[in-house]
């Protein structure tokens, strides 16, 4: 361009730029001739480092004055197509569920282009260059042109066929021309995801498995299946299911999860003698419902064949404890019962043979073949060996199998009791003074028999020899308790052996005669013995007596 003054036929002129691009950064990239007015590019420019400049243009005389006005000049720097578009990734990674329909949206790819958008030199458009694999189509994609958005143009998205595809993606300017265009690559990886439409199949249609009765927590057989779903995922993870032939619960089945197999496990144990086989029908799914469309497979149950076989079980009491009643002191050989055992081989034919395990105080036979219980010792209610009543003693029943099985049985025997045991007179010594009115004798008795054959009881005092009444009298207080005293005014201190008949309520009722030994002395005022007397009492005689005193005088003085 150039810059002229109306002035410059009358006057010399010069002229001078000012500004961005001219004396100011970037600086020089302009430049004029002072004299002729014509400007210059004076480098290469780079629209897309800056599209514009902003100059002032200055015309004065050759002393420096202005003569015209400054004038702004206005550049514009005209784009050229001289880059190429840039994806911002080299790589983008989407996923598609497998089974997609077509048009279904995957992902974006984007590309910037430096030049000017609003021509075509910044105009870019996309399109899918090539795909691996091609199946099952080899354009299973498409991309808009203008957004860059890839969906799916065809059906046929299987990720048991193909997990994943790569697909290389162009984007070119120029609207898309191939011929004046730049282009730029950049790679899309699409994952065709998982969804749940494989149904699991077992690999066979029949299993069976064996178990010993009685045994719990015991894998009995492992059901195989074949899932193409993703492993390890909810639509692969197999959920095992009884729904015919186990009534009673005795099974169920656990998945493993690293294998995938159906364990049939025992839960509650099984009896051979009950059932020697079951018949299971086990159905298995996914832990993820099916997606929309697919049915399950005739494959999806199976039959399972579990047979139980026979171990030697311990033969068992029906009743354990037992209990039962009899009177005490019934003789020896006495049948008391039978306490025999169920072996629960019925179909083994064993024999069961009995023997004492627990008889403490040794009253106690068994019969060895048919488990009759007899005394071998007449039972004492009143033993050691009874505790409220009760005796126990423990038995075994064994059989004869290979090993051989034991069980045991506790007999629990309530005696009841008789009147089999006299009363005993308490206390067996006592001490009155030898003058009547001072105090009495409190008596008592001791029975080791129950109730009805012990109180209350009768206190009296034998006929014979007639002294014993002539001296001693007994007065009732109560079924239990009774005094003795003195019948007459005054007797000799000493040690008096008193009998004394007690007799309890018992049918028929028992007595007995026991003496008491009574200590006769002479009391103080407050019916205590005295020294001399307790000394008297116990029998000594005048020159005894007069010798104790003597030694009790000297150790006083």
């Amino acid at each position: 361009i150039q810059i002229r003054s109306d002035k410059d036929k009358e006057i010399h002129i010069r002229y001078s730029i000012t500004g961005v691009g001219a004396d100011q950064p970037p600086m020089e990239v302009f430049s004029i001739d002072p004299v002729s007015g014509r400007m210059y590019v004076t480098r290469p420019m780079d629209r897309e480092e800056r599209a514009s400049y902003h100059l002032r243009a200055h015309a004065v005389d050759m002393n420096g004055n202005k003569v015209e006005n400054p004038i702004d000049l206005y550049i514009y720097v005209i784009d050229m197509n001289d880059n190429r578009p840039e994806f911002i990734n080299q790589v983008y990674n989407g996923s598609v569920d497998e089974g997609s329909k077509p048009g279904t949206y995957v992902m974006t790819v984007t590309a910037n282009d430096a030049d000017d958008s609003t021509t075509a030199n910044g105009m870019v458009r996309y399109r899918i260059v090539t795909q691996t694999p091609q199946s099952p189509s080899q354009n299973m994609f498409t991309i808009n042109s203008e957004t860059g958005d890839i969906v799916t143009v065809a059906a046929g998205l299987d990720r048991e066929k193909v997990q994943q595809y790569i697909v290389i993606v162009q984007a070119t300017d120029m609207e898309g021309n191939l011929n004046y265009g730049l282009s730029n690559t950049a790679t899309a990886i699409i994952m065709v995801t998982d969804v749940n439409d494989n149904p699991p199949e077992f690999t066979t249609s029949t299993y069976s498995g064996e178990v010993p009765e009685n045994r719990v927590e015991v894998v009995v057989a492992n059901l195989t299946v074949m899932d193409r779903d993703q492993p390890h995922s909810p639509n692969w993870n197999a959920i095992y299911r009884i729904i015919s032939g186990d009534p009673s619960g005795h099974f169920t089945v656990r998945t493993d999860p690293v294998t995938n197999e159906g364990m049939v496990t025992v839960v509650k144990a099984v009896d051979y003698e009950m059932n020697r086989a079951f018949m299971l029908t086990v159905m298995v799914s996914n832990q993820a419902p099916l997606a929309s469309g697919i049915q399950m497979s005739f494959q999806s149950t199976a039959g399972v064949t579990i047979s139980v076989t026979d171990v030697n079980e311990a033969p068992y009491f029906p009743t354990n404890h037992k209990l039962i009643r009899l009177e005490e002191g019934v003789p020896t050989g006495t049948v008391l019962t039978t306490f025999s055992a169920v072996d629960p081989d019925r179909f083994m034919q064993q024999a069961v043979r009995y023997s004492k395990l627990s008889d403490p105080a040794n009253w106690l036979n068994i019969n060895a073949t048919n488990g009759q219980i007899t005394t071998a010792a007449v039972l004492d209610r009143e033993s050691d060996y009874i505790k409220n009543n009760v005796y126990e003693a423990t038995f075994l029943a064994a059989d004869n199998g290979i090993p051989p099985a034991s069980g045991t049985g506790t007999l629990q025997i309530y005696l009841i009791d008789i009147n089999d045991n006299a009363p005993e007179l308490l206390p067996k010594e006592a001490q009155i003074c030898e003058k009547p009115n001072l105090n009495v004798i409190n008596i008592t008795a001791a029975d080791a028999d129950i109730d009805p054959n012990v109180g209350p009881f009768v206190f009296e005092l034998p006929s014979v020899p007639s002294a014993v009444r002539k001296n001693w009298t007994i007065t009732r207080l109560n079924g239990d308790y009774a005094q003795l005293s003195l019948r007459i005014m005054y007797l000799e201190a000493g040690v008096y052996d008193v009998p004394i008949i007690v007799t309890d309520s018992g049918n028929p009722p028992l007595y007995n005669t026991s003496i008491i030994k009574v200590k006769v002395c002479p009391c103080d005022e407050n019916g205590d013995c005295t020294t001399i007397g307790a000394v008297a009492a116990a029998g000594l005689g005048t020159g005894a007596i007069i010798a104790i005193l003597i030694c009790i005088i000297i150790l006083l003085s």
